[in-house]
């Protein structure tokens, strides 16, 4: 396959026209030429160094990220920058990035993908951000507590996760926003749901959190944020018929 089709047709599968005004993120294609042939895409959360030298050991020709290198403003291309497009450059390795239209795809999504996971019902948009929802919201069939809500979702826990106002309570309304959604638990408080899971936890909402009796699960940034990443190299394998493999670096946070 071309990359430019590979390009094109992610493009329009996630939608990234629709988030131009609202994420910073440059996504699509940041680094690649159009006309080289794509048979390998390795997937990643993070486009670092770590993560584009294992795509090049592994012989990917494209490595698709949730966080890329441009973020929206001029950068120059020296120092940890250079290091990373240079490792790109020398090993011939596309870099494709795809920020929050990828939270927010209710296909392939991270939000959707765990709410799929912990079977919700009723699933609908949550959380705005620049007029854009990147979240998603839903009911539990049977209330669950935060323990059996980790165990479904099979994330790894880190001593940077924990839960406000969680213990044996039970939850039926939960909203799910990945990586860093702390601050979204304001919209669940207005909403009256049970839950808000995320990936990081803010300091400055747990007083808040506390005195309204609102509950949340931070799961850590980058567990939360490997759901979409995993939905999309699953369907580019079976539908594209490119090889894929995964690139898993976690951060501890």
């Amino acid at each position: 396959m071309k990359l430019s089709e590979f390009t094109n047709k992610m493009s329009e599968i996630l939608d990234i026209k629709a988030f131009e005004g609202a994420d910073s993120s440059d996504n699509g294609l940041q680094v690649g030429d159009l006309d080289a042939d794509i048979r390998k895409v390795a997937f990643s959360v993070d486009a670092s160094l770590a993560s584009i030298t294992e795509a090049a050991k592994l012989k990917a020709d494209l490595l698709f990220v949730h966080h890329g290198l441009l973020w929206g403003r001029s950068i120059r291309i020296t120092g940890r920058h250079y290091d990373r497009v240079k490792a790109l450059l020398d090993n011939k390795l596309a870099l494709f990035a795809c920020h929050l239209p990828l939270d927010a795809n209710m296909k392939y999504g991270n939000n959707a993908r765990m709410a799929m996971k912990l079977g919700l019902r009723d699933i609908g948009p949550f959380g705005l951000f620049h007029g854009v929802s990147v979240g998603v919201k839903g009911t539990f069939p049977s209330p669950m507590t935060a323990d059996e809500i980790t165990k479904k979702l099979g994330v790894r826990t880190n001593p940077t996760n924990f839960t406000i106002n969680g213990g044996d309570k039970k939850f039926r309304t939960v909203a799910i926003v990945s990586g860093g959604g702390a601050f979204d638990v304001y919209q669940a408080m207005d909403e009256k749901l049970d839950l808000l899971i995320t990936g990081e936890s803010s300091y400055t909402t747990i007083n808040d959190c506390n005195e309204a009796g609102m509950s949340m699960l931070c799961l850590g940034h980058y567990e939360t944020e490997t759901f979409g990443v995993k939905a999309v190299m699953e369907m580019v394998g079976q539908e594209m018929g490119l090889e894929t493999c995964f690139v898993d670096l976690p951060l501890g946070l």
